[in-house]
């Protein structure tokens, strides 16, 4: 009798196995979905810093909601800094992420997330940090580690960076120093500084006086346009040793700049409305459909465009959640199955935990 029961207790077992749905793990496709797109989400949410990206789905818990017709997602998403600002609204696919040469920020995000025939994020908290110089030192010796923002030569190499963008650039305002975002330094043949900032247009055009660019306010208009730069700069020209080709005059070389800069000028949201407003206006706006975009849009026009002729306009950023600077948290062991999901990126830092 006993055995006649055991195996009609192992028979009852199967069947649940089979009748019940099974349940999501970090490698389930479904999961993986709501994890990146909640991820995008999260990063056209926020209004400062870089965008995210997704290394891995550490855990997650799946409650479905049949009244409202879809599933409530709680994940715990691993996430790492890419070079793309937060004002490119680029998708974070599209952005490289760190490397160990490029001072690497790791961290991880709570989020829960709503899906039904699309995926919503409902609310998100991440927490961010810079992987430490003393990691980043034992594998590259050589990399370029961390400075303070604060520092004199910092902001030093950010004015130099911008001062050499204005006048290379072809557009027709000058730009100012917003923000500056990273900084690092590295002895190559002497001491070398690389900055991150972010830059905005002035209402000073560029035949303004060098004289009196320092009393140029930002431009107070919804077409006015930001930048990201990175910017660097070699403190001692000394370093550089030239050789000059047989019959060759000294006067024809001239030592490199020791300042380099690149900048990403961003369309201002308002000017991809109004592009929007003219095409539905046809004919009417035939004038204004092709700008002159030397100067990425002329600021003289007299529109009328309201936020909510775009919903994304009108939604304000940044009120979903939270990224905040915090040390590592003590992790406990993943409650779901599959889980953690497998890394996508580890920097060749082993000893880590990324």
């Amino acid at each position: 009798m006993s055995v006649y029961l055991l195996v009609l207790c192992l028979a009852l077992l199967q069947q649940e196995g089979r009748a019940g749905p099974d349940r999501p793990g970090c490698s389930s496709p479904e999961a993986v979905r709501v994890a990146e797109e909640a991820l995008e989400q999260i990063n056209q949410d926020r209004t400062d810093g870089y965008i995210l990206s997704l290394n891995r789905l550490y855990d997650l818990s799946h409650t479905p909601e049949k009244e409202k017709g879809g599933s409530l997602y709680k994940l715990t998403i691993d996430v790492m800094e890419t070079r793309c600002h937060i004002a490119s609204r680029k998708p974070w696919k599209q952005c490289e992420v760190r490397d160990i040469g490029d001072v690497p920020v790791y961290g991880e995000c709570e989020v829960s997330a709503f899906l039904g025939s699309q995926v919503r994020l409902q609310s998100y908290s991440c927490a961010l940090r810079q992987v430490p110089a003393t990691a980043v030192v034992d594998v590259c010796p050589d990399c370029p580690t961390a400075d303070n923002l604060n520092e004199p030569v910092v902001k030093e190499t950010a004015n130099l960076s911008l001062q050499r963008f204005n006048e290379e650039s072809q557009l027709a305002n000058y730009f100012i120093l917003e923000n500056i975002t990273r900084a690092s330094s590295q002895w190559v043949a002497g001491p070398s500084y690389f900055v991150e900032f972010t830059i905005l247009e002035t209402v000073c055009s560029k035949k303004t006086d060098v004289s009196e660019l320092s009393n140029c306010p930002p431009m107070d208009c919804q077409f006015a346009h930001r930048g990201f730069c990175v910017g660097s700069h070699m403190t001692d020209e000394e370093q550089f040793e030239i050789r000059l080709p047989v019959g060759k005059k000294p006067s024809s070389f001239q030592k490199p700049n020791p300042v380099d800069v690149k900048c990403e000028i961003y369309e201002p949201q308002a000017a991809t409305v109004e592009e929007q407003v003219h095409a539905k206006a046809g004919s009417g706006h035939t004038g204004h459909q092709h700008h002159n975009h030397t100067h990425l849009h002329p600021h003289e026009h007299m529109h009328s465009v309201t936020p909510s002729s775009d919903p994304s306009v009108s939604e304000p950023r940044g009120s979903l959640g939270t990224v905040v600077d915090q040390p590592a948290p003590v992790r406990s062991a993943p409650a779901a199955s599959s889980c953690p999901g497998p890394h996508r990126h580890n920097l060749g830092l082993v000893r880590l935990k990324l």
